[in-house]
Formats: structure tokens, sequence, C-alpha cells
């Protein structure tokens, strides 16, 4: 699955949730995808400068 795509159902998830600790965990879970994708983007980047 694409990151941006899970991104996406992440954010999904966590608008629908009512429940504090399922909020807080898709939370934890969305912000730990985010930083992948922007870590690898900073790759790619370095890699075609």
């Amino acid at each position: 699955m694409a990151l941006e795509q899970q991104i996406e159902e992440l954010r999904a998830e966590f608008s629908a949730c009512v429940d504090a600790a399922e909020r807080k965990q898709i939370e934890k879970e969305l912000n730990y995808v985010k930083a992948l994708l922007a870590t690898r983007k900073a790759m790619i980047e370095a890699q075609t400068a």
C-alpha cells in the first residue's frame, strides 16, 4: 500500500473514531507514517540533487 493511501485511510479512521484511546493510537500511527513519507521524499530528493 502506498504511504499516501495509508495516510488517507488513517485520517478517515481518526475522524470517524469516538474512543479516546483508539484516537490516540491512530494519531500515533498517522504521525509515524507521515514521518516515514517525509523521510522517503527527502532521500529521493537527495539522490536526485
